[in-house]
Formats: structure tokens, C-alpha cells, sequence
């Protein structure tokens, strides 16, 4: 049977790739410290699987609105409303996670050959989905010296007549790099100049380190929002990623074509997972408050211990759950019979010989660097830097 030439053209998730091979060698018996996952390691909070329990023994099992129950709906526009960014219900579209947020978004904005700017390194599944869509996903790349950040210059430099969206991530994946105010409002003046829209990832707001506080670029100004899909989720910050509750906020028009959409692929999210996500809007936020704890505590030690290994560099990530050192200075040396020439082998000799799972930043248009996940335990972060600088002890 012939595929479509969307489904030959798509390329699988790298990182999903990686932690199914890590979770497979688990299985088999191996221990592996594996810094691929993009998931927090704790548990969902109680009070959250409990408000699940509930709507379960209240049979709540039927179709809700496709857009989500209008309860869910309102807490969104209520958290939102903390970030400085207002919106109505009817603004707010819940999905099956912020991945098909994002999916949804670009299908209803996006005309074949309409040029998508995003900034390498990138989510992978940023480009996959403009390709999707019948876009065309134009990079700009960034490194280190920049904090892995795009520039209003860069910006405009890059804008033609075809430019019709940039997609902004912020706290980011895979480098954990957090736009300032400023570094905002710069962008927004070139976004605003040429009339573009602006998909604004924010699934890591909350998890900020040093005292940082987020900003949307939506909470910039009305013109700004207007230009703005903001997309954000209950994954990341209540460890809830298999539960899979996104949600867009958006211009009216936007939000229902989103709507319309859904309802002829999904129809409505998971009826217990709304009603979960709701309580974790509404409920304690002290659990988020301990994880962010923790994860600042686990930042910190693995990037003192990157920092101790010669020829690997890293900037300090000011948010999400990784760290993105420099491994350029690896290339061209062996180990044992095999010369590394990108961040693929690297990886490949780390996992196979060292059970060690990290991305290789290919993945993330971004070659001499990797991806490592500090969403595991501190006992998994000091083993798996013990065996780092075991493999780099042995290059020659």
C-alpha cells in the first residue's frame, strides 16, 4: 500500500526514540541512567489523582464539549490571568496535550509554502509539524554565546513576504535559556512591524530558577495578544505528561477554527483528565513549589559536574529540566576503535558502552552540543556524571 507523501516525509521523534531504548534496555535488566526523558520523574500530587478518583465515581465518562468543560476552561483563563494576560473561555481551546496544541495551531494558520521562523536549537516536533502543515520551517541559529537566543536583528534579518509565523519557546527545549522582558518586547516590535504570528510555547513557565519570574509575550500589550497563540499545559508542571491536557489561548476566530478542528480529528480531551487538570489549576500549588526546589538543587549539581569534565562547557538554563552542554571539543577523538565526529556517535558510545541516554543535539538542529534531562534523582545525576567522565578519561 503507497503512503502519502506527508507520512513518508515525517521524521520520528528522536527523543521519544532514545528513552524507548533506554526504557527497553531497563527492561532487559541494564542499568541505565537515562537523562533522555522530558518528563518530571515525581509523582502526580495526590489531591490531583483524587480528583480524578472522584469523577470516576461520579461517572463522569461522556463526551464534554469538544473545547473542554467550561469549568477547566475558566481556571485556564484564571491562572492566565496571574501571568498578566487576559482571556474569556471562549478564547481557550483543551487539548490532548500541548504537542496537539501546537499541531491544531499550525493547521489552522498555516497555507502551503507560509514561512515558519523558529530558532535552532528547537523542540523537534517544531519542524515535523510545520512540515505538516504545508509550511516551510526557516532556521536561525543560535549557540551558546547568546544563551541560545534569537535576536530582534536576527529576527528581521530573516523575515520575507512569506514569513507568516515565528514560533517562540521560553523557559526553552532543550537548552533551558528564559526570555527576558526586554529581550520580549525587542522581538515584538520586528513581530508587530511585519505582521506576524507568534505560537508562544510557555509548558515550562513555572519551572523558573535564581528567583526568575516568566513573561509572556502576550502579556505585552493588546496588539501583541492579538499576533499571539499562547500555548501552555498541566504536563511538565504537575508531572502529569500521560495524562495529556494542553490548551491553546487565542484570538476568538483562532480559537474556535482550533475547535472546529478538534472536533473532526479528537473531539474532546479525556473527561477525567479535564477534571484532574482543573484541580491542579485550582488546588495547592505547593507541590510545584517542591519540585522547582528540587530541580534547581539537580540543575546545580549537574552542571558543577559538566563544568569539572575537560572539553565539555555549559551554559547555567535559567528554567525547564535540562541542561545543553558544548561537546564540539570531543569531535575528531577516539574512543577505544571508534573516532566521534558528531554528537550522534558520541551518544551511540555513551548509551551502548556506558548505559548512559542522552539526545545527541542533531536532533535539535543544533550539532556539537547534547541534550541531558535532570528529571531523574540525584543518586541517577551523581552515577551518571561518574560515568561521563569515565568515557571522557578514556578519548584519545
Amino acid at each position: 500500500m503507497e503512503l502519502a507523501r506527508r507520512a513518508v516525509e515525517i521524521s520520528p521523534s528522536p527523543t521519544l526514540a532514545i528513552d524507548a531504548q533506554a526504557k527497553a534496555m531497563k527492561a532487559k535488566g541494564i542499568e541505565v541512567i537515562n537523562f533522555s526523558a522530558g518528563e518530571p520523574d515525581f509523582g502526580t500530587p495526590e489531591f490531583i489523582k483524587q480528583a480524578a478518583i472522584a469523577a470516576l465515581e461520579a461517572d463522569f465518562t461522556r463526551y464534554t464539549p469538544v473545547a473542554g468543560i467550561p469549568e477547566l476552561r475558566q481556571a485556564v483563563c484564571n491562572y492566565l490571568q496571574q501571568r498578566g494576560v487576559s482571556y474569556e473561555p471562549s478564547e481557550i481551546v483543551v487539548s490532548n496535550g500541548a504537542k496537539h496544541s501546537l499541531y491544531n495551531a499550525m493547521q489552522v494558520l498555516l497555507n502551503e509554502g507560509d514561512e515558519v521562523i523558529i530558532s535552532a536549537p528547537y523542540w523537534v516536533s517544531y519542524y515535523e509539524q510545520i512540515k505538516l502543515a504545508g509550511g516551510v520551517p526557516v532556521v536561525i541559529n543560535t549557540d551558546a554565546n547568546t544563551d541560545f537566543k534569537l535576536s530582534a536583528a536576527a529576527l528581521k534579518e530573516a523575515v520575507t513576504p512569506r514569513t507568516k509565523m515565528i514560533v517562540l519557546n521560553s523557559p526553552c527545549n532543550p537548552t533551558g535559556s528564559v526570555y527576558s522582558r526586554g529581550e520580549l518586547e525587542a522581538l515584538a516590535e520586528v513581530i508587530l512591524a511585519h505582521d506576524l504570528v507568534v505560537l508562544s510555547d510557555e509548558i515550562y513557565a513555572e519551572l523558573l530558577y535564581d528567583g526568575g519570574s516568566h513573561t509572556s509575550i502576550a502579556a505585552l500589550g493588546p496588539e501583541i495578544k492579538a499576533r499571539t497563540v499562547l500555548i501552555d499545559g498541566v504536563s511538565k508542571t504537575y508531572a502529569m505528561t500521560g495524562w495529556r491536557i494542553g490548551y491553546a489561548a487565542a484570538p476568538a476566530n483562532v480559537a474556535k477554527a482550533m475547535t472546529d478542528l478538534q472536533s473532526q480529528s479528537t473531539s474532546n480531551p479525556n473527561s477525567i483528565a479535564q477534571k484532574a487538570a482543573l484541580a491542579a489549576l485550582t488546588g495547592s500549588q505547593e507541590p510545584v513549589k517542591a519540585m522547582r526546589q528540587e530541580f534547581e538543587q539537580r540543575r546545580n549539581r549537574i552542571l558543577a559536574g559538566l563544568r569539572e569534565l575537560p572539553g565539555i562547557t555549559c551554559n547555567k538554563p535559567g528554567g525547564a529540566f535540562y541542561v545543553f552542554p558544548y561537546i564540539g571539543a570531543l569531535f575528531g577523538r577516539k574512543f577505544r576503535d571508534q573516532q566521534l565526529n558528531n554528537s550522534t556517535d558520541v551518544a551511540a558510545a555513551l548509551l551502548n558502552h556506558f548505559q548512559v541516554a542522552v539526545v545527541p543535539g542533531v536532533a535539535f538542529g543544533a550539532e556539537p552540543y547534547m541534550r541531558m534531562s535532570y528529571a531523574t534523582s540525584m543518586d541517577a545525576i551523581n552515577t551518571g556524571l561518574e560515568r561521563l567522565k569515565q568515557f571522557v578519561s578514556e578519548l584519545k
